[in-house]
């Protein structure tokens, strides 16, 4: 007991010079929260999509793709929380932001009976010119996260961009599907070959940049596709 009254002194002294904040709303936290304080975590907007065999986001995929399972971890809107953090994950040099993120969600997919088959995660590759300027890839570092807590590999670099693609951000589904559907390939083939792969993205809007990735994957032998984001695009 009196050890730990002690850190606390000492965590509290430090956090004077040193102080944690919320990486949403940008309030201090205790010592014993990591990057999104427990308000935040209250306050962005679970989907709750993962308990569901059938939710919004696998009705994106109905008539494209023999999609097994998908689900996001929050609702996406414009001006909203969930926007401030995959702006700061994106753009802001925050890295642990997707980790952590990616952690949180895994532990919920671990217990979703609809994910229980997948074998290995993949991220949806960023051009390496982009990669290199941002210093990181942000659906990377969430499948990274995904990993400690799903219990499940993640491979990077097993997808990959033959082309540089245009910013998706202002198009519409059609312009999106035509600016990506021949940017991706599997490097790797003999990794997913047989497998149940989960490919993992930030943003899921029209979905397809995530179809893109699904075609050369499911052009390989026995392979299942699964999709996870962090978040859902509501319009």
């Amino acid at each position: 007991m009196k050890t730990s009254a002690t850190f606390q002194i000492f965590a509290d002294f430090v956090g004077l010079f040193y102080p944690k904040l919320c990486l949403v709303c940008g309030k201090n936290m205790p010592p014993f929260e990591a990057h999104i304080c427990v308000m935040c975590h209250y306050r962005l907007p679970k989907t709750g999509f993962h308990l569901e065999k059938t939710n919004p986001f696998t009705e994106k995929f109905w008539g494209r793709l023999p999609l097994v399972s998908g689900a996001s971890f929050y609702f996406f809107k414009k001006g909203g929380l969930t926007q401030k953090i995959i702006h700061r994950l994106k753009y802001d040099s925050r890295p642990e932001i997707g980790i952590k993120l990616g952690e949180l969600y895994g532990s919920q997919l671990s217990e979703s009976p609809f994910f229980q088959t997948v074998d290995l995660i993949l991220p949806v590759p960023l051009h390496p010119r982009k990669e290199k300027l941002r210093g990181y890839n942000q659906s990377s570092v969430f499948a990274q996260g995904l990993s400690e807590t799903f219990k499940r590999p993640w491979l990077d670099k097993v997808l990959g961009r033959k082309l540089h693609s245009e910013s998706q951000t202002k198009k519409g589904i059609i312009d999106r599907l035509e600016n990506v559907e021949t940017i991706f390939e599997v490097t790797k083939p003999d990794l997913l070959r047989n497998k149940h792969v989960l490919i993992v993205d930030d943003v899921l809007t029209t979905g397809a940049t995530l179809e893109a990735c699904a075609i050369p994957v499911l052009e390989l032998s026995g392979t299942k596709i699964s999709m996870a984001t962090i978040a859902f695009a509501q319009h």
